[in-house]
């Protein structure tokens, strides 16, 4: 369960900028591990975790998007009822706010991931080793 580096880019919400930026990463072999993008009307935040989070900012800021970058906890669950919830009460317990969350998984697969962003990542990390071994 490390704390990776995610890229958000900041981007106008149109056709074709999303392409862009996921052509560019993959034209140079970086693979994306997690994706969210989050819109409004004119405009969009694309959340990545890259496999090389170095190069992959190198790369989009050379195509000028403006970016930051942020710790978050990347946590491999197992898909059954009631996860999510456990992880926020035992967030909650240890006085941790998420400050917002994306996970994927199908109902065909037995285990799913969930990026957790906090104000303290080392504190989440912490907070969470009970569920490292299969807890949750």
């Amino acid at each position: 369960m490390p704390i990776q580096k995610q890229i958000s880019v900041f981007m106008a919400n149109r056709p074709g900028l999303l392409a862009r930026i996921c052509g560019v990463l993959s034209g140079a072999n970086v693979n994306i591990l997690a994706l969210s993008v989050h819109d409004t009307v004119d405009n969009a935040v694309v959340r990545v975790i890259l496999d090389e989070p170095t190069k992959g900012i190198l790369l989009l800021e050379q195509e000028e998007f403006y970016i930051t970058e942020q710790n978050v906890v990347m946590l491999p669950v197992n898909n059954d009822p009631g996860v999510m919830a456990r992880i926020a009460q035992c967030l909650s317990r240890a006085d941790i706010n998420i400050e917002y969350a994306y996970c994927t998984a199908s109902k065909f697969q037995k285990a799913g991931c969930i990026v957790l962003k906090t104000s303290e990542p080392e504190r989440t990390l912490e907070s969470l080793r009970e569920f490292e071994a299969g807890g949750i």
